[in-house]
């Protein structure tokens, strides 16, 4: 219940930010529906099949199914509500990467998977529905920008399995590497922190 629990807050949080891009881009009702749909399930999807989990969770839940719609609605009722679609776009989307990371992690767990391959399998399930939303929106997904974000989930990872060894319930260790991974992303962008480029301006001078 606990994990399930994280996974439609998840769900809710990405479905939103998908919203928020479609509707900036102008798209119709279903083209907004379906970004919302893709950018929500878009992790999940790539996590269960990389674990072997068929059919999909989501497939086997219409829960997820029924978030999804009545997020997409809200977005769309009230959209006059978030001004800012920037920012809400950031705020959904970093607590969406938070949630879903450790929902991965869980996933790879359940598994009996190294620690290694479970934070890979986090940061796939938190980052993949947004690259997909981006792709489909024609922007560059932020995962390839210099922007902390792939790098803020796997922090939330190592934090994961570092505290394990002091920390029995899981649940809290659960909780505190979604809030590194948020509480990382939130300080990134504020103090715009970024990863340093391969790029060099030599580069360019001889192309």
């Amino acid at each position: 219940m606990f994990f399930q629990t994280l996974d439609i807050l998840g769900t809710i949080s990405f479905a939103i930010s998908g919203v928020l891009v479609a509707m900036n881009k102008r798209m119709d009702p279903f083209g907004v529906l379906i970004i919302a749909f893709v950018t929500a399930v878009g992790g999940g999807t790539l996590r269960d099949i990389m674990v072997g989990v068929e059919p999909v969770s989501w497939m086997r839940n219409m829960t997820f199914v029924y978030v999804i719609i009545a997020s997409t609605i809200f977005a769309v009722v009230f959209r006059n509500y978030l001004k800012h679609l920037r920012r809400s776009l950031f705020l959904f989307d970093t607590i969406g990467i938070g949630l879903y990371t450790v929902v991965g992690i869980e996933t790879g767990l359940v598994a009996g998977l190294h620690p290694l391959i479970c934070i890979a399998l986090g940061t796939m399930t938190a980052c993949f529905g947004g690259v997909t939303r981006d792709i489909l929106c024609n922007e560059i997904p932020v995962i390839f920008r210099k922007e902390i974000y792939a790098t803020a989930c796997i922090v939330g990872g190592l934090t994961y399995f570092a505290l394990r060894q002091f920390l029995e319930d899981e649940n809290y260790l659960f909780i505190i590497a979604g809030l590194v991974v948020i509480i990382i992303r939130l300080i990134a962008v504020r103090f715009k922190i970024s990863l340093p480029s391969l790029y060099k301006a030599e580069e360019e001078e001889e192309w």
